[in-house]
């Protein structure tokens, strides 16, 4: 039997780094940090007020963090990639 390398490390299909989001006095997302592994599926839990939908609304160019980043890939995110993910907000 031949020996068959096998590849341990994941490629990340999204990585957020340190995303801080703020409405007046209000912070939304304080340093919030995340990766999702290629081909999984991930879900955000999180009472009300937790920050989700503007974390969504970020990954999504809706509205932009006031500090971080969020990467696709091997790259940060563009605005042509946002056509590649699917969003449907509850309104």
């Amino acid at each position: 039997m031949a020996n068959i390398p096998i590849n341990l490390s994941v490629m990340e299909l999204l990585r957020v780094e340190h995303v801080t989001k703020r409405y007046a006095s209000h912070t939304a997302l304080d340093d919030v940090s995340l990766s999702v592994p290629q081909g999984s599926v991930y879900g955000l839990l999180g009472h009300n007020g937790a920050g989700k939908t503007t974390l969504i609304r970020i990954i999504n160019r809706i509205t932009a963090p006031d500090q971080g980043r969020v990467w696709l890939g091997d790259r940060e995110l563009a605005p042509e990639d946002v056509n590649r993910i699917g969003y449907l907000p509850e309104e």
